[in-house]
């Protein structure tokens, strides 16, 4: 479990309850529902019980025995005692009194989301001074040192703090964009793309992987996302990198979908043909930008994202295929 920590929540009635806020989850235990809702604990008893019958929600994932500092008496006694997550404590509330409930629920969703965003600002700091230390390291390490293990081992630990950063800030919805390269050579044309489509498509039912919908135009919008990928505006691009093109590309194919069947396969085929034919598919060092997993489960990420994600789903895309 992670470290606990403790909020006090104030009821209505005036009674203080001590919170345990313990793996990004609120935890109570039966007397201090019973603060919570202003009822007695013989009663949350019988609720969570009814919870359990009725198989509304799972003892195993709802429940955790903490340690508990009760005075008794004179003195102070650490006992274990059960407590109960917060998706059992709205349940209770619902069946007591949802007024409380909607009350408890405003606080402790407060609460959690300041605790998450703190974990995160933890967390950058941490992936900030990773960062910061491969960097002194990579810099002290010059073109006529022998040590080509260290060397290796580094660019290893650097690829990888690049990519957690990147999934930091997808997380926090929050990419920074890098350089990009902006000479494109080769600009996508519809007569050109649906050959490569067709020829896909003869590859894949020799395959037996793909029918004969596959790659079926149902309408003009697979020519207008092409069309909206390579738009200007006063002689300049709209999308100017390769990067950016690249992006929007992947995207609008997914999203639109502009064929009967294989939209994500076909979106996924000419995202790495448009790569390819601006030579931009290949790092420096020789490795692939995107490798064949990378690339199906970011095809399947775009497909699932919400619409209103498009911005950062591009983002991600792009600083994925950006120069390193």
């Amino acid at each position: 479990m992670q470290q606990e920590k403790i909020q006090i929540y104030k009821t209505n009635s005036g009674n203080e309850v001590h919170v345990s806020l313990t793996d990004d989850t609120i935890w109570l235990s039966q007397k201090q529902i019973a603060l919570v809702f202003d009822t007695k604990v013989p009663a949350i008893n019988k609720h969570i019980k009814n919870i359990y019958k009725e198989k509304e929600l799972n003892s195993d994932s709802t429940v955790s025995i903490l340690e508990t500092v009760r005075l008794e008496g004179k003195r102070q006694v650490v006992r274990e005692i059960a407590h109960y997550n917060l998706d059992l404590i709205l349940s209770v509330g619902y069946r007591v009194n949802s007024t409380s409930a909607t009350q408890f629920r405003i606080w402790a969703t407060q609460r959690l989301k300041e605790h998450l965003v703190k974990g995160y600002t933890i967390n950058q700091k941490r992936l900030d001074q990773l960062q910061k230390t491969v960097q002194l390291i990579q810099n002290s390490i010059t073109s006529e040192t022998n040590l080509h293990e260290a060397k290796g081992l580094l660019n290893i630990i650097s690829n990888y703090t690049q990519s957690f950063v990147l999934l930091s800030q997808f997380d926090s919805r929050s990419i920074q964009k890098g350089k990009l390269s902006e000479d494109i050579t080769y600009e996508i044309q519809y007569k050109e793309a649906k050959f490569a489509i067709v020829e896909l498509k003869n590859q894949l039912m020799v395959q037996k992987e793909a029918t004969d919908l596959f790659g079926n135009e149902k309408d003009n919008s697979f020519e207008g996302t092409l069309q909206s990928v390579i738009q200007t505006f006063g002689g300049e691009y709209l999308y100017p990198s390769i990067e950016e093109q690249a992006a929007h590309l992947l995207y609008f194919i997914i999203k639109n979908h502009p064929f009967s069947d294989g939209n994500k396969r076909i979106g996924a085929f000419l995202f790495v043909w448009f790569l390819e034919k601006n030579k931009h598919r290949f790092k420096k060092s020789g490795e692939l930008k995107i490798n064949d997993n990378a690339l199906v489960a970011l095809a399947l990420l775009v497909a699932q994202s919400d619409p209103s994600e498009k911005e950062l789903m591009t983002q991600l895309i792009v600083q994925l295929i950006a120069n390193r």
